[in-house]
């Protein structure tokens, strides 16, 4: 055979393998730096439908499920105000993030916060895909916007229920746009942003700061519950406490609806934490898995936490201890095996309970819905953790180098990681606790936060919304 024939041939095999379908390509091994053409190819129908689904998930998590929690916590009088501004909080955070939002946390710019390339959602289309977490995996660009949206929604939201009763909403909501843009939009950035597994050893530099640092955050540990816990805190700090804190019995409204909320939170998590995969595959089932047992861990630690200290255990208790078990898991939910989920979810509500019954006693600050004591601290709890569960030895899943094409299993180091973890933990703290004072602090010289103590008094629900939850 003549070497014209040879590559003629060789032309012609090329040639053929260019048109084979995305699994005859990757049989052949995966395709680095694919073009966009290629990456259409490697869109699978179930992994878009799981995330879809998951995305509605998040979104049930804030309105209904957040909503009622939280209302249901509160006194009648200012149970419509809970609603509205959660409700409100996840209007304003969707649009916020297709103008700014999305292109601050997703695309390149600084290892502290992206650029405004894909600001308007500009480049954006039904042509346009989103890595995921394996080579050659892709999912329509949309799919990732939108279930990135829910949790830039959720957040927020999560972090009024620290000084609920008490807060003036629009100040509120201009808090809340200031917050999104300076703090949850770099925290997301620097935690989860980078060049994806197939083009991150040409690009080494498109990675968050807190990524490049090789911290391990599955489904929001640092980006949403010490977010959301520290900014709360800092907020019931900054607005003081309710009229009568401490002083008058503060009791919830409704626990029938708090549970409901409760149940609601649990569902919607499924999609939280195992949607984090990003593909519908074994990893999404150990993730829904480990936040199943972690849960139900938690809310039987809690339930026994209060037989062993009131002689008798609480709903109040047992629906707070559930969330503190969703908190906790979710930055371990795809590198825990199930056992290290369930204790994470064992330890993690009496480490709570101490927060939400004695330090905030002894400290004397009115977290009226226990955001820093549930969110803040079980964020913290679960992300520190994860560094030991994710041990390989534990039965976790360690974690893989990307800085390698395709990319391999990392060799672990338990004391490492955990250190990594913590570093990640003190980040998030100082870079939220920082912004959130100087926001609340600008709000409230300029705008006011807190209501008049008549309107106060007379409850929220009439005096900021001309409407009462119940008219009886």
């Amino acid at each position: 055979m003549t070497s014209a024939m040879k590559y003629s041939g060789l032309t012609a095999l090329a040639a053929a393998m260019t048109a084979l379908p995305a699994w005859a390509q990757q049989a052949a091994g995966p395709i680095q730096n694919p073009s966009v053409e290629q990456m259409a190819t490697m869109v699978d129908k179930g992994d878009t439908t799981w995330m879809l689904i998951s995305s509605a998930l998040v979104l049930m998590m804030s309105i209904p499920a957040l909503a009622l929690f939280y209302g249901g916590l509160a006194r009648t009088k200012n149970m419509l105000s809970l609603l509205m501004q959660v409700f409100m909080i996840v209007s304003i955070c969707a649009i916020l993030w297709l103008v700014v939002g999305y292109s601050l946390a997703f695309t390149a710019g600084s290892p502290y916060i992206g650029g405004l390339s894909k600001a308007f959602l500009a480049g954006v289309g039904t042509g346009t895909f989103a890595a995921t977490f394996s080579n050659n995996v892709y999912i329509p660009e949309y799919a990732f916007v939108i279930f990135q949206m829910t949790f830039a929604c959720i957040t927020p939201a999560l972090i009024v229920g620290a000084f609920a009763e008490r807060v003036k909403f629009w100040p509120l909501m201009l808090f809340v746009i200031g917050w999104s843009i300076l703090a949850y939009y770099p925290i997301a950035h620097m935690v989860w942003f980078w060049a994806g597994p197939d083009f991150l050893v040409d690009f080494p530099a498109d990675m968050g700061l807190l990524w490049g640092w090789g911290a391990l955050d599955f489904a929001g540990g640092t980006v949403v519950h010490i977010n959301a816990g520290i900014a709360g805190l800092i907020g019931c700090l900054v607005i003081g406490p309710r009229i009568g804190h401490n002083k008058e019995p503060m009791p919830p409204h409704s626990l029938t609806l708090t549970m409901v909320g409760a149940s609601l939170l649990w569902v919607g998590w499924f999609g939280f934490n195992a949607g984090s995969n990003l593909e519908s595959n074994g990893l999404a089932a150990l993730a829904f898995l480990n936040t199943f047992v972690a849960t139900a861990g938690a809310a039987l630690s809690w339930c026994i936490v209060e037989q062993l200290r009131h002689g008798r255990p609480s709903l109040l208790g047992v629906v707070t201890g559930a969330v503190a078990g969703l908190v906790v898991i979710t930055p371990a939910a795809g590198f825990a095996s199930p056992m290290g989920a369930l204790a994470l979810g064992l330890i993690v509500s009496p480490i709570c309970y101490i927060f939400v019954s004695t330090v905030k006693k002894a400290f004397g600050y009115d977290d009226s819905l226990d955001v820093f004591g549930v969110h803040g601290i079980g964020g913290i709890t679960g992300a520190i953790g994860t560094g030991i569960v994710a041990d390989p030895s534990l039965g976790g899943q360690g974690w893989f180098n990307y800085t390698v094409f395709p990319a391999v299993p990392g060799e672990y180091s338990m004391s490492a990681q955990v250190i990594t973890q913590i570093w990640a933990v003190g980040v998030t703290v100082l870079w939220t606790g920082i912004v959130s004072l100087v926001l609340f602090y600008a709000v409230k010289l300029v705008f006011g936060l807190r209501p008049t103590t008549e309107d106060e008094r007379q409850g929220l629900d009439q005096t900021s919304h001309g409407e009462s939850a119940y008219n009886m």
